[in-house]
């Protein structure tokens, strides 16, 4: 089979690729989609005279809208994803995910919680995982009206399939662990308990505890264990922190360290938002447990190695990765409850 005239100023259609070497559009077809029709070396003819003239085979994305099946799942994150690649949580919960979805030859598409609208994107997806409550609340709205599968992890969304861990139970048995005292003086860090990106005090309670998100539900077992414990919680006692990095958590921290009286138990919504407190009063001179104890929430492998090990709430966000995708190539529809693990540490 001879070609000639390499890379055509042309572009290239099966028809025409077809009539270009004098065989059928099925024979082209038979030689990308399915070998078993061709014999080998006929198949391997055809394919190099394709790639001499520059044509790599049928449109996909035509076949796909063709089939309404496209074999690409959507992964909504909860926040841009320059910041939730980086983030060692979200990154295990990725990983999971990643690994059924390849098992399976389903290709897997990163979609920013920030982003206006998911319109770019439905109608090229089979569905859409969702990794927390989007910062853009808009997109919550959207997927409950999508025709397509979803899957959330750590939060709901009406009729759909969702994957989590019981927060509140958890966050209450970790606060429990750190309140020794109806005298103790609690400080609450909490993660996105308002729809801000300020840090700043809490002072409406009554609407961050009604908020259905996953911190929320920790505030509220926080709050459960104060209440058993007979522990009243000052005034300017509760933190939002826009995100879980150690720069948006310095400045609560700060706060929270220097505040008069200082706190002496210090609840954190995440191990990040920990770590950087137990840094910061490190630097200060103060003895951990000593003089401050301290819980965090995820379970990082950051908080296992710092001196003193960081007690916290160990989720186990690869496994929490694995059950969302195998439910959403299963079309689950049902809410999967995850076990945590207390690790105790030794900063409590």
């Amino acid at each position: 089979m001879e070609v000639h005239n390499v890379f055509e100023e042309k572009k290239w259609t099966l028809k025409s690729i077809a009539e270009k070497l004098g065989v059928s559009n099925a024979t082209v077809s038979n030689a990308f989609n399915r070998p078993d029709q061709l014999s080998e070396k006929r198949r391997k003819d055809i394919l190099a005279a394709c790639a001499e003239l520059g044509y790599l085979g049928p449109n996909k994305a035509a076949q796909s809208l063709r089939k309404g099946k496209f074999d690409t799942v959507a992964l909504v994150l909860s926040d841009s994803v320059e910041h939730m690649v980086s983030d060692p949580v979200a990154s295990h919960f990725m990983k999971g995910v990643a690994s059924v979805l390849a098992r399976e030859k389903i290709n897997l598409l990163l979609f920013s919680g920030s982003s206006e609208h998911v319109n770019s994107v439905v109608d090229f997806v089979d569905g859409f995982i969702c990794y927390g409550r989007p910062r853009n609340s808009l997109l919550v709205d959207q997927l409950k009206m999508v025709k397509k599968k979803v899957v959330t992890a750590d939060f709901d969304i009406q009729s759909n399939a969702s994957v989590g861990i019981d927060n509140e139970s958890a966050a209450n048995e970790i606060a429990s662990l750190a309140i020794q005292s109806s005298n103790d003086d609690v400080a609450v860090l909490g993660l996105r308990l308002l729809d801000t990106d300020t840090t700043c005090y809490v002072d409406d309670l009554d609407t961050a505890v009604n908020d259905a998100s996953v911190s929320h539900s920790r505030l509220k077992g926080y709050l459960s264990a104060l209440s058993s414990k007979g522990v009243e919680l000052k005034s300017k006692r509760i933190w939002n922190i826009p995100e879980s990095h150690s720069q948006a958590a310095s400045i609560a921290v700060k706060q929270a360290l220097n505040a008069s009286p200082r706190p002496n138990v210090f609840l954190c919504m995440s191990d990040m938002i920990a770590l950087t407190l137990m840094n910061e009063a490190t630097n200060m001179g103060l003895k951990i447990p000593q003089d401050i104890r301290v819980v965090g929430f995820d379970g990082i492998d950051e908080g296992t190695r710092y001196n003193p090990p960081l007690a916290t709430v160990h989720q186990l966000s690869e496994q929490k990765g694995i059950k969302a995708a195998q439910m959403f190539v299963d079309g689950a529809t049902h809410e999967e409850v995850l076990p945590y693990e207390l690790k105790l540490g030794a900063s409590c």
